[in-house]
Parts: structure tokens; sequence; C-alpha cells
């Protein structure tokens, strides 16, 4: 007997993540049906998914934008849903077995949040949902019987390689990031770059806020924090390496010395598919790595001095309560004044550690105090950046 299709809502469709799930889904050999799709201002774009998917559900987050967008071409079969109410609705659905949570940013925190709730299982590419909220998410749950599986690929690989081996035995894991573009640039070449400088990722395919933190190694200090969390792990037990070839994800260190590497191309079908598809392993529309051909895969150790980003997120992965919700509000205000040309690309990190050091630190925060952070945070950016 062939098994029901895993019913499956996208939020935030139209971005990289969205896209991609969109084409996992299309390849599943009806293994996955989408049933909802988000976005915030991308109309058209939602409206062509609409189109090729005929999803039962729409929503467009952003009301403006979706009231003044004409719908008379959306599928009959489709709901259209206004505002973030919509994602709430769409993401609780009884039917609905799996939510991807891809909208980047903390406006991704509101949906993930949804989907815990309703014990659904939540495929996560957000990974600030749980820099800002991680012991909050995780704690509900436990409690509402949810599922959290990484998409993110480091950290779908660290989930990947703990299997290898029993959770008390394991000594450390090990992020890999590609360094970036500046992995070899000197002070004064950073404080030169330019925005298109930090847009040209030598490995990845990302969007532009993301691109930017990986110049930065931005991405691997909220990663650190999201490890911290997903894995219930130390901080001290979290390390990065640079790895510019991005074949190896991540590693995984058991107390006797083996160590479990997950390697792969460095395209995020492998992960959202694995996410989706878990604890199953389906063909892949990927590419896959060809070892016939010689290549080579280079480790180093990052320098403390180019990116200081790594000790923020190990500091804010120590504190946690406040920290996390600050530093990433500060950060995505940063980026958005770098990319605005209000700012240099060397005082994004300074401007997040002081936002950081001002705010009024809480040890066990609600979710309503962390959305308040969110939004001062982003207040006190912009007077650092008028200053």
């Amino acid at each position: 007997m062939s098994r029901p299709s895993r019913k499956i809502v996208i939020l935030g469709s139209t971005g990289s993540i969205g896209s991609s799930t969109l084409d996992v889904a299309a390849a599943s050999q009806g293994n996955l049906q989408v049933v909802g799709l988000s976005a915030n201002r991308s109309c058209q774009r939602l409206l062509e998914q609409a189109q090729r998917i005929r999803p039962r559900w729409v929503v467009v987050t952003d009301e403006q934008s979706g009231r003044q967008f004409d719908w008379t071409e959306l599928p009959r079969e489709t709901q259209l849903l206004l505002g973030r109410e919509g994602i709430e609705r769409m993401a609780t659905q009884a039917e609905v077995d799996v939510v991807v949570a891809a909208v980047v940013g903390s406006a991704g925190l509101a949906g993930a949040w949804a989907a815990v709730q309703a014990g659904k299982t939540l495929a996560l590419a957000n990974k600030e949902t749980l820099v800002m909220a991680g012991p909050l998410v995780m704690r509900g749950a436990a409690e509402r019987g949810a599922t959290i599986l990484p998409v993110d690929s480091e950290h779908s690989a660290v989930f990947q390689a703990l299997q290898a081996g029993r959770r008390q035995d394991l000594q450390r894991i090990v992020l890999t990031a590609s360094g970036g573009p500046f992995r070899e640039h000197t002070q004064e070449q950073l404080e030169t770059v330019t925005v298109e400088d930090a847009l040209a990722h030598p490995t990845w395919d990302m969007g532009r806020k993301i691109t930017i933190d990986s110049a930065t190694m931005m991405n691997k200090a909220l990663e650190i924090i999201e490890a911290r969390w997903l894995f219930d792990l130390q901080p001290d037990q979290i390390d990065v390496v640079i790895h510019p070839q991005s074949v190896v994800h991540s590693l995984v260190e058991f107390r006797d010395g083996a160590v479990i590497a997950q390697l792969g191309t460095p395209d995020m079908k492998l992960p959202i598919q694995y996410a989706l598809s878990y604890p199953e392993r389906w063909e892949s529309p990927a590419a896959k790595l060809d070892f016939r051909r010689v290549f080579s895969l280079d480790f180093f150790p990052p320098d403390a001095r180019r990116f200081p980003a790594l000790a923020l997120g190990h500091e804010v992965a120590r504190q946690g309560g406040t920290a996390g919700a600050v530093l990433n509000a500060a950060n995505e205000s940063a980026v958005a004044a770098f990319l605005q040309r209000q700012i240099c690309f060397t005082e994004i990190v300074p401007a997040c550690r002081a936002v950081l050091d001002v705010h009024n630190y809480e040890p066990n925060p609600s979710l309503p105090q962390l959305l308040a952070l969110d939004a001062w945070a982003r207040k006190e950016m912009t007077k650092w950046i008028g200053a």
C-alpha cells in the first residue's frame, strides 16, 4: 500500500529556502503535498507559485500589499488570507503535517511558534527563532509534543552525525563556515569593503541579508546560539572551523576521539529534503558528490580579529535570556543600514556589541518581553547609526 503524502505548509515560500522546498516537493514523487504558501509582499511571485501548486491557502502577511494586488487569477480552490493571523491559521490546521519555517529574520518567530504550539513537525530554516527564544521554543515543543527538525545545513549535519553515537558520549560539535568572501582579507582591506563585495559569496546562493551575515560570520555566531538550544549543549561544546569548499557541513566528536562528518554538495535541497523525509531518505534533486574526480577539503581555524562576531556568538550563548533577541535585532538593523550604505562593513559587529551592552538583561524572559526588546534594539540601533 502506498503511504499518504505528507502535507506541508511553506512559510516564506518566495524566498531562497522556500523556492528550494518547492523544488524538493516537486521531485518527491507524490510523497509531499504543498497545501499552504506565504509571503510578505511578493504577491506576484506568490500568485505564480499558487497557480503552479494550487494549494488550499496562500497568506500575504503585509495586509496593504495583499489588498492592493489583483488576485483574480488565483486558483478557485485556493483561499487568500491576509495578515499574520493568516500564518497562524494556516500553520495550525489539523491536516497539516509539517510546517517549513523559511521566513528570514525575526519575522519568522510567530509562524514557528504557532506550529510548535499546535504540536506540528517544524522544519526549521529560520535560525532566529531559537536565537531569540530558544528556551521557550524548546520547552514549548516538549510540552506540546512538537518535533523540531533543522534545515540549516550545519545543524542538519550535526543532527545526522549525532545518530552515529550515544548522546552521553558526545564531546563537542564543530560547525563549518565557508569564511565568506573575506576570509583572507586584512583589516585594512575590510575597511574598504563595498556592498557589492560583501554580496559576492564564493559558494552559496542566498538572500542578501544572509549573504552579509556570512561575510561578517554573524551567521555562524547565530548558529552557535541556535545549536546551543537545539541540541541542549554547553557553549564550550560548540566550535567553528573555516572550510572553504562547503562540502563538510559540520562534524561531531565523541569522547573516544572519533569524529563523524556529514558531507554533501553545497545545495540546500539536501537538508530541506532530509527534514521533510525524516527518518527516511529519498532520491534527491540535488547533485551528488563525484568521488571519481580529484578535489581537496581544507580546514582552517577562524581568525578572531577578522571575525569578532564569533566571540559575540559564544558570549550570547552563555548569557541566554534576552541577549539573543537583542543581538539578532541589532544585527538585522545593522545589516540593513550597511546595505543602504549608511554604515561601513566593519561597523556592523561593533554596532551590535554596543546595543547588546546597554540593554536591560533579563535571564528568564517571556515571549512578549522578547518581542518588546526586539523593537527596542532596532530603535537603539537607529540612534547608534545617527550618532
